[in-house]
């Protein structure tokens, strides 16, 4: 049945992927709401889930460890990543007294959740391709939460070793089920976006940060950076409808809205029918009317929206750019100094926009989204012993506090980071862009990037700011930008609504993103009104809508 269902899944998904970059989806609803392949799915899936449950785990030697991963691993092929599997080799077989050979499958970013749904429908456990853990969004979550997939980690999770340092313990808590099953474990908080803006396009427009504080602020801005073939804002899309927090790539035009199913005030909603998505539509298409919309933006991908921002070509650019917290500021920066972009300003060429008193008065601030998360596949054998040990070997030692989770998070030891002494020198050949690294024995500090060395390394897989339990052993990195856009995301954001978990919304999800993206870039590009546009919305989907939040509210 798990097959039936993801196969199903994954066809759904590639047709989705042509416009709505490859959600995944379920069967067709019958009358009842539910499908009949799904419905039976549910009851095995229960059913295995007590075997499980009730199973005695028995003996289980690990020796290789299949995972599947997305961009989020930053030490890649290119990057130094056999000197991560080498050292995670070494320092797991050091903590659980045996070896273990691991495995990493890496799709390409933008593609990964059709190639999730190829993987879990087409392998077997122990196929070679098939992975044992992975990663997933915490959209992705909801809609493989039950499928019968996913392992029940709770036992594992409860009696982690990791407990007694976690000091986050609401982000793993609020993911489990209302009988208190656990299937995924976020070592990290989640992180969203924050506005950037490029100082060198105030300075030139008269303006300063602290002037930007109401929309009609923000809008004349753009509208002061929209001339002779520059333009206000690009993003990658007016809004990412198939993946919360939908919103924050465009904050500022979406303000109060929320166009998903969420919850608001005890009530599951629909945010997409609601007069703040009118709203929202209706200033994204005059944005875009008035060319201060980047006209790249409703087909850019996330590299496309970045690479033409800080591209050295700023005559055809943007001076404003929403994208995640923390270590971007430093990435963002050092890409434009890289393209010679602001030279003159160095650190300082971009500031970060407080949220407008429009989002303050709705929302709060900036949306800091549900936590990514790590799963770990179910063979369906009603015995725990296989997946625990994953469990042990991954997601134990991912925050031993010490080696393993160093590698997480700084990567491979005199490669991605070192204590020796060491002086090192990026860019020597540009008087303008030189800079000199210097370093005593004993010194925590990272090195250049393996494929880069004109460019520092910076985290790999978990970010040290915002993971749930701290490193113990006092290695951290002390940049100052990095510092900087972490303390002012903290600052200014709230946590985003919880993602609803649905059977029926679940089947129709990729389709509800696909109509409710056409809609969206329909009324954008001025082809109808917002108005019209969620009267179509609600004319094809009122009634499954309506069904959904039953379910919701009823649960």
């Amino acid at each position: 049945m798990k097959k039936k269902v993801l196969s199903l899944i994954l066809s759904t998904a590639m047709v989705a992927s042509l416009a709505a970059c490859g959600s995944e989806s379920a069967p067709a609803t019958t009358d009842g709401g539910q499908s009949t392949d799904t419905a039976a799915q549910t009851t095995d899936a229960t059913a295995t889930t007590e075997t499980a449950e009730t199973a005695e785990a028995g003996e289980y030697e690990l020796t290789d460890l299949y995972i599947t991963v997305d961009g989020t691993l930053t030490a890649n092929v290119d990057n130094g990543q056999d000197a991560f599997i080498e050292q995670w080799e070494a320092a797991v077989s050091e903590k659980i007294g045996h070896d273990i050979k691991l495995h990493i499958n890496q799709p390409e970013h933008s593609g990964y959740k059709d190639n999730v749904a190829q993987l879990l429908t087409t392998g077997q456990p122990g196929d070679g391709q098939y992975p044992d853990a992975l990663i997933m969004s915490a959209t992705m979550f909801k809609q493989y939460q039950n499928t019968g997939i996913l392992w029940n980690m709770a036992d594992a999770y409860a009696n982690a070793e990791f407990q007694s340092r976690i000091t986050l313990p609401s982000i793993n808590e609020n993911m489990k089920t209302a009988n208190g099953e656990l299937y995924a474990f976020a070592p990290t908080y989640g992180n969203g976006c924050v506005t950037y803006i490029k100082q060198s396009w105030l300075d030139a427009a008269g303006l300063k940060v602290d002037d930007i504080k109401t929309f009609d602020d923000y809008y004349n801005m753009l509208k002061a950076f929209t001339k002779d073939g520059q333009t206000g804002v690009i993003a990658a899309g007016f809004g990412k409808l198939d993946e919360a927090p939908y919103i924050n790539y465009m904050p500022e035009f979406w303000q109060g809205a929320y166009p998903a199913i969420y919850q608001k005030d005890g009530q599951w909603v629909d945010g997409f029918q609601e007069q703040a998505t009118i709203d929202a539509l209706t200033r994204l298409a005059q944005g875009y009317a008035d060319g201060v919309i980047d006209k790249d933006t409703e087909e850019a991908s996330t590299k496309t929206a970045r690479e033409k921002w800080f591209s050295n070509d700023q005559t055809t650019s943007e001076g404003v750019f929403t994208y995640w917290a923390g270590t971007w500021l430093r990435t963002l920066t050092d890409n434009l100094d890289k393209n010679d972009v602001d030279t003159d300003l160095g650190d300082d060429r971009l500031v970060q926009l407080p949220p407008i008193k429009e989002i303050k008065d709705t929302w709060g601030g900036y949306i800091n989204r549900e936590a990514p998360v790590w799963v770990i596949t179910d063979d369906g054998d009603g015995d725990n012993s296989r997946e625990q040990a994953i469990f042990d070997a991954l997601l134990e030692t991912m925050l031993d506090g010490d080696k393993v989770q160093t590698l997480w998070t700084y990567g491979a030891e005199d490669v991605h980071w070192s204590t020796h002494a060491e002086s090192f020198t990026t860019n020597p050949d540009d008087p303008d862009k030189k800079k000199d690294y210097e370093y005593e024995e004993g010194q925590f500090h990272l090195k250049q990037s393996p494929n880069d060395p004109n460019s520092v390394w910076k985290k790999n897989h978990l970010d040290p700011v915002l993971v749930i339990a701290p490193l113990t052993n006092g290695f951290v990195d002390n940049d100052e930008l990095v510092q900087a856009g972490n303390k002012f995301f903290t600052e200014n954001c709230v946590d985003a609504p919880q993602s609803p978990s649905s059977e029926i919304l679940t089947e129709v999800e990729a389709d509800l993103a696909t109509d409710k993206t056409t809609l969206m870039n329909e009324v954008v590009a001025g082809k109808k009104s917002a108005e019209d546009a969620i009267a179509e919305y609600q004319a094809k989907w009122g009634d499954t809508i309506t069904e959904i939040l039953d379910e919701l509210n009823a649960q």
